[in-house]
C-alpha cells in the first residue's frame, strides 16, 4: 500500500518528535507540536517542504547559504571528490590536494598577510581554534600570562566551551553553566573610549579601560564580529574597528575578527573587515565558505602568527578528524569560484541600496517600524512601540517573535533577535534579484498590518 504525502509527513513527523535533539529549539515545544517545517530541496532563495509548500529563505538558512539553494555545480565538485577520496586526515603532517588549493585560494583572496588557514568543521570550532592559537603564540613569545581574551557585550561566537564564553547572548552564554577562564567582556562600539576619551561615561565598560584594569600583559586578544549577527546584526560605527585595531597594536594584544557570518560575499565585500581597511591577526572563517553546502570552517593567521607556530618543534596538539577534509574543500574551491565568476559580491553591492530603499519604505508606511540597517544582504529593523519617539515594547511583549511567525504563515522565514526580541534580521542568498526583495518586503509588510 502506498502511503499519501500526508501520512508520510506525519510519520516523519513522529520519528523526528521521538528520536532527533534539536540545536537552539524548544524541546517541550518540539514534543507537544513537531516541527513546523521538513525542508526537501530548494532552489535560489527558495526552499521546498515535505508538505509541498515553497518558503522564501529570507535567512539564508543559518546566515550561510551565500550563493543561493540548488546549484548543481557545488553537488557535482563533491561527487568527483569523492569517487576519488572522500575524506583523508590531515594528522602526521599528511595532506591532500583540495586542501591545499583551499588554502593557496583562501590566501590570495584574504585581506593583508593572513596567508595561513587552520582548518575546522565550523565557525565555533574556528573560535576555539583562535583563542587556543593566541594563548599558543604569547606562550611561545615567552609571555605566558597574556591569556585573557576580551569580546564584546551582545557577541555570538558559537557554542563549544571556548567558544561559548565569549557569547555574550545570556540564553547562549550561560548555557549548562561551562566556559573557560580569563574571557571578559568590553562594551561594544564606543570609538570615542577606543580612541583614548576618558571623559566618555561609558569609558570604564570600553575594551581601553578593560586592558588598563587587567593590564595588557595579560590580555592574548580582543576578539569581535565586524558586524555582530546574532546579537540583533548591529554594523559599527565610524572609526570604531580601526581604533581596536590601533588599541590592539599599542599593547601588543591579538586582533581577532570573527567573519563567521559575515564573510565571503555577505556584507558586499569578499570579508567585512575590508569595508574599514583594517586587517586582523586572525580572521575566524565558516558559513559562506562553502555556502553551507558542506561543514566547513578555519582560521587565518597573519605571518607572524605563522613563523612561530612553524618555529614550534613539538606536536602542535590541536585539531579535528575533519581538518581539511577533502570533499568540504572541493565543495569550497567551487563555491569561491562561483562568487568571483559571477560577480556575486559586486551584486550583494548593489543590491543592498534595493533592500535599503526598500526598508525605508516600510519605516514610512508602519508606525512601528525604526532602526532599519543593511549593509551587503545583512540586513535588520526594529520593531518598537512608537517609531517617532522610540519607545519600546515591554520586554516580555517580544514583537519581533509575532512578526516573523506572521511572515511563516505568509511562507516567508525571518528571525526575530535581540534582547528583547525587536529585532528581525533579514540575510537571503546572495543572489537575491530586485523582484525577489520587491516580494520579500511584500509579505513582511503584511505581516506587520497583520501584526499591529
Amino acid at each position: 500500500m502506498v502511503k499519501t504525502v500526508a501520512n508520510d509527513v506525519h510519520t516523519l513527523i513522529e520519528h523526528d518528535k521521538k528520536h532527533y535533539i534539536h540545536p537552539t529549539s524548544s524541546p517541550k515545544l518540539q514534543q507537544e507540536e513537531g516541527t513546523p517545517l521538513i525542508f526537501t530541496s530548494g532552489e535560489g532563495v527558495y526552499a521546498n517542504s515535505k508538505d509541498g509548500k515553497r518558503y522564501f529563505d529570507g535567512l539564508s538558512m543559518l546566515w550561510n547559504v551565500n550563493i543561493g539553494h540548488g546549484r548543481k555545480e557545488l553537488a557535482t565538485a563533491a561527487y568527483e571528490q569523492m569517487t576519488q577520496m572522500a575524506y583523508a586526515s590531515s594528522f602526521k603532517g599528511y595532506s591532500n590536494e583540495p586542501a591545499i588549493k583551499l588554502a593557496e585560494k583562501l590566501a590570495s583572496i584574504s585581506p593583508g598577510d593572513l596567508n595561513a588557514v587552520f582548518y575546522t568543521s565550523g565557525g565555533s570550532e574556528s573560535n576555539d581554534t583562535a583563542f587556543k592559537l593566541a594563548r599558543f603564540y604569547w606562550a611561545q613569545k615567552n609571555k605566558p600570562k597574556k591569556r585573557k581574551i576580551i569580546a564584546l557585550e551582545n557577541a555570538y561566537h558559537g557554542v563549544t566551551i571556548g567558544a561559548q564564553t565569549a557569547t555574550a547572548i545570556p540564553l547562549f552564554h550561560n548555557f549548562s553553566e561551562s566556559g573557560i577562564a580569563d574571557v571578559l567582556h568590553a562594551k561594544a562600539h564606543i570609538t570615542a573610549c577606543e580612541n583614548g576619551d576618558k571623559n566618555d561615561p561609558d569609558y570604564e565598560s570600553s575594551i581601553r579601560a578593560t586592558i588598563e584594569r587587567e593590564g595588557a600583559d595579560t590580555i592574548a586578544a580582543v576578539i569581535l564580529e565586524p558586524v555582530q549577527g546574532s546579537g540583533g546584526v548591529y554594523i559599527p560605527p565610524a572609526g570604531y574597528l580601526e581604533a581596536v585595531r590601533t588599541l590592539c597594536n599599542e599593547h601588543e594584544i591579538l586582533f581577532i575578527a570573527d567573519e563567521v557570518i559575515c564573510g565571503f560575499g555577505r556584507t558586499g565585500k569578499m570579508f567585512s573587515v575590508e569595508h574599514w581597511g583594517v586587517t586582523p591577526d586572525m580572521m575566524s572563517i565558516a558559513k559562506g565558505i562553502s555556502s553551507g553546502y558542506a561543514q566547513l570552517g578555519g582560521v587565518m593567521v597573519n605571518d607572524a602568527i605563522h613563523t612561530v607556530i612553524n618555529e614550534y618543534d613539538g606536536v602542535l596538539a590541536h585539531g579535528f578528524t575533519y581538518s581539511g577534509h577533502p570533499t568540504a574543500c572541493a565543495v569550497a574551491l567551487k563555491n569561491i569560484e562561483i562568487l568571483e565568476n559571477e560577480k556575486i559580491v559586486e551584486h550583494t553591492a548593489q543590491m543592498e541600496k534595493e533592500l535599503l530603499a526598500q526598508l525605508k519604505k516600510l519605516e514610512d508606511k508602519h508606525a512601528h517600524v525604526a532602526n532599519s540597517r543593511s549593509i551587503g544582504m545583512l540586513a535588520a529593523f526594529e520593531v518598537v512601540k512608537n517609531a517617532e519617539t522610540g519607545e519600546r515594547f515591554a520586554e516580555d511583549v517580544a514583537p519581533a517573535v509575532k512578526v516573523v511567525d506572521e511572515c511563516f504563515e505568509r511562507q516567508l522565514i525571518l528571525r526575530a533577535l535581540g534582547p528583547n526580541r525587536d529585532v528581525i534580521a533579514i540575510a537571503p542568498p546572495l543572489t537575491i534579484t530586485k523582484e525577489e526583495i520587491a516580494e520579500m518586503i511584500s509579505i513582511i509588510d503584511e505581516a506587520l498590518t497583520a501584526s499591529f
